[in-house]
């Protein structure tokens, strides 16, 4: 199991988009280095309500619920961004039994891959 969380915390940390990891308490457990470089903080071990407006901790607990009510419930999209070509998510954590464990922000990019396919030049 060690070198399996080794194995995923690798692939958190690789992804060029943001990734911030929230318990069930809403605090950051994990922000991986896209997102550090991103919202120029580190805020691990704090709330991400300490980040947000009131209408935006409000829609934060309101996905949370929505992921508690089933196992079934476990994407949805929270906003779009065409400045970026983005959308964002936010994702359920569940454990080996389905149980809600946490959640997590996924940005995902709309832009056509423009470098060359098997590019390893550098």
């Amino acid at each position: 199991m060690k070198k399996l969380s080794k194995l995923f915390k690798s692939i958190i940390d690789q992804d060029a988009a943001p990734i911030v990891i929230c318990d069930l308490e809403h605090t950051v457990v994990y922000m991986n280095p896209a997102s550090v470089s991103r919202y120029h903080v580190d805020i691990t071990g704090k709330s991400i309500k300490s980040c947000h407006n009131a209408a935006s901790n409000e829609k934060i607990d309101k996905v949370v619920a929505w992921f508690a009510k089933s196992k079934e419930n476990n994407r949805v999209f929270t906003s779009r961004n065409d400045k970026e070509n983005k959308d964002v998510y936010m994702i359920a954590l569940r454990d080996d039994d389905g149980n809600l464990i946490g959640y997590y922000e996924k940005h995902e990019y709309r832009n056509i891959e423009t470098e060359d396919l098997y590019n390893m030049e550098n």
